[in-house]
């Protein structure tokens, strides 16, 4: 263990982050480079001997958290990272994405500041790719097969490597024009600097996995010839549909769904766009959506320089404290303030829109909302509430709602879905079509990061098995396990 003394002699740190008006200026991480290093021994001593280790509960990875602490509190880096990558493919992805629900199921979170295991995480990382530690991991023998895995965002890439560390001989398929997924296009710049999958994908190249970019499964080649060329399926296609809001003047131009207007900004950063095609830049900007997704296109329009930014969110603020129904080590749902928050604009809770008003042009010009409340378990609008805002660019980041159905991968693969519109699975994460497997968002619905990379782990073990016979692979999870999440 850490020191035993830690977490009484030390309070909890965070890293620091760069001063508003200096990071508003440029699309690099929001965190000082190098701060966390000073401190992250310090930090990683808070770590109790807690005799039963929560924070492996509740990280959908079963992360061994208390050993790589342990090493990150001796400054044994190397060691820190082979912990680290026994459980994470990705840790630089978690360790700067990820919500923390080990955090909320740390031990010391019952009567302290819980240990800053996500700082620690990334600082482990962050020092063995510095140290060159971090190396191709080439299999000693192929097996002969072959896997197809559709898809290549977290979940994707998770099992991809895993199985090509296991012989197989692995392609990815991702229908943008670079790998990545949502980490390429969904998630800000400020938030992860594409860099960290760039050099990931070099290792995988390395390695042996293939990659092809621009092509779709179901448009572009048919899901049943991908089925003949290679010997099983991966499919990790997200759950990408998005929900709209059917209101009046939802025609408007000036409207879009946050996954149309975010990509646009990455691809100024990757060198596509001089500025991006849809540029909050002297508007007023409306995002409606109190999750993740929303506050990325609140950030986003401060740094195009938006006139005026306001989230809307349709329920109650959450409290800053645990809720009596959500006791530790549950992960609960509490105010939270991002880096993009911080930034500024307005959040409003409680509101729902009735409509949008546009110009003679048909371009959005105001949102009208109303207030709402919980009514017998409804939410209901509160008359005499109506009031409308200046709106002249709106982003809908209210969440998705499954995987793409239009595009025939499902029909063509003859799939089944289970009660919530998501693609079935058994046990091994396989779906009604034997040799085709399903991980990620696809099967499990809209989630988080740690969660794609652990499903992505579980389904290439289960694909191991089906062309092997046996898998030596670690499986985290099963397709119904919850962890402590709520």
């Amino acid at each position: 263990m850490a020191d035993p003394k830690g977490f009484l002699n030390h309070g909890r740190e965070v890293a620091k982050s760069r001063p508003v008006d200096v990071r508003l200026k440029d699309w690099n991480e929001v965190y000082v480079p190098g701060s966390l290093l000073p401190i992250i021994s310090k930090q990683a001593s808070r770590c109790m001997d807690c005799g039963i280790p929560f924070c492996h509960n509740g990280c959908p990875l079963g992360n061994l958290i208390p050993e790589w602490n342990d090493y990150a509190y001796r400054e044994d880096w190397e060691a820190a990272s082979e912990r680290l990558h026994a459980t994470n493919n990705f840790p630089e992805f978690t360790g700067r994405l990820c919500p923390a629900p080990c955090e909320s199921a740390c031990v010391l979170g019952i009567n302290q500041p819980a240990v800053t295991i996500k700082n620690v995480e990334v600082s482990i990382i962050d020092k063995a790719w510095d140290a060159g530690t971090v190396a191709p991991q080439i299999p000693e023998r192929l097996s002969g097969k072959t896997v197809a895995v559709i898809g290549s965002g977290p979940a994707g890439l998770a099992a991809a490597q895993q199985l090509t560390r296991a012989g197989h001989t692995v392609a990815v398929y991702e229908r943008a024009d670079r790998i990545g997924g949502l980490l390429r296009y969904g998630i800000p710049e400020f938030k992860m600097e594409k860099r960290h999958i760039n050099r990931r994908i070099e290792q995988m190249r390395a390695e042996g996995t293939r990659f092809r970019t621009g092509i779709e499964i179901g448009r572009d080649l048919k899901a049943t010839d991908l089925k003949k060329r290679y010997d099983a399926v991966v499919i990790a296609a997200g759950a990408t549909t998005a929900r709209d809001l059917p209101v009046p003047g939802r025609e408007l131009k000036g409207i879009y769904q946050a996954m149309e207007y975010l990509p646009l900004a990455n691809k100024v950063q990757e060198g596509d766009y001089v500025t991006s095609p849809i540029s909050a830049e002297g508007k007023h900007v409306v995002v409606i959506g109190g999750g993740d997704t929303g506050a990325d296109c609140v950030g986003t329009a401060h740094r195009q320089g938006a006139a005026s930014v306001t989230q809307l969110e349709i329920m109650p603020r959450p409290g800053e404290e645990r809720a009596a129904h959500q006791p530790w080590p549950t992960f609960p749902m509490l105010y939270k303030v991002t880096s993009a928050h911080e930034e500024g604009g307005e959040r409003v809770y409680s509101v729902s829109t009735t409509h949008f008003e546009g110009d003679e042009d048909g371009n959005v010009q105001w949102l009208h909302l109303t207030e709402v409340e919980f009514i017998d378990g409804k939410l209901t609008p509160k008359p005499g509430t109506e009031r409308k805002i200046p709106a002249q660019l709106v982003t809908l980041a209210m969440g998705f709602t499954g995987t793409d159905r239009e595009n025939g991968l499902v029909e063509q693969f003859g799939l089944d879905l289970d009660e919530r519109g998501n693609i079935a699975r058994d046990a091994d994460f396989q779906t009604n079509v034997p040799g085709v497997f399903v991980a990620g968002d696809a099967g499990r619905g809209q989630s988080l990061i740690v969660w794609a990379i652990a499903e992505g782990r579980s389904a290439a073990r289960g694909c191991d098995r089906f062309l092997t016979g046996a898998s030596e692979l670690p499986a985290p999870i099963r397709p119904t396990d919850r962890a402590l999440m709520v």
